[in-house]
């Protein structure tokens, strides 16, 4: 039996056989390959959730503090559900960890498509505003950043490491089948 060869001229080639989706086809229940309106529908679905998030950002349940009153601890823009700490917190990890899905979805999903560039560029300037809208709407002693950018960052981060992964597995299967070949 051979020994796999792991490198990342061998990543590349794995990597590059997944986008194009030559390596295994997604198969629904029947065991037939996905249709591309399989992928059709995940593109729509990925699009609410990033449209619906995005909205849930720029206006906070509870709205936002229409004036300033200094002795309440208000200030106008500020998000009324920050009061309470914890459960705003909670919300906004868990709509930046939605948002985030979606838009790796989108461009995972997109590429290759006519317009790929474009679309690229609109989400990351969705993204941006997305940031941008949760710092306008938080109070300034409430501390998110660092813990909402590595929130954002988890999907990337788990797909790294489940093509790895199967980068490793496909290293071994291709060792294997070079093995028994001799």
């Amino acid at each position: 039996m051979a020994e796999p060869h792991y490198s990342i001229k061998g990543f590349r080639k794995f990597f590059s056989l997944k986008l194009k989706g030559i390596s295994e086809p997604e198969k629904d229940e029947t065991g037939k390959a996905a249709s591309p309106k399989f992928q059709d529908f995940h593109i729509v679905v990925a699009a609410l959730i990033a449209a619906i998030t995005f909205q849930a950002c720029v206006n906070p349940p509870g709205g936002v503090w229409q004036d300033d009153e200094s002795d309440k601890d208000r200030e106008a823009g500020r998000a009324v559900y920050a009061s309470l700490e914890r459960a705003f917190y909670v919300f906004l990890a868990f709509n930046t960890l939605a948002f985030s899905t979606s838009m790796y979805l989108l461009i995972y999903l997109t590429l290759g498509y006519p317009f790929f560039f474009e679309v690229v560029i609109a989400m990351a300037s969705m993204a941006i505003t997305y940031g941008a809208s949760i710092f306008a709407i938080t109070p300034d002693d409430f501390r998110v950043s660092r813990s909402l950018l590595s929130i954002a960052a988890a999907p990337v981060i788990v797909r790294a490491a489940i093509l790895i992964y199967q980068y490793v597995m496909w290293e071994k299967k291709e060792a294997r089948a070079l093995g028994s070949s001799k």
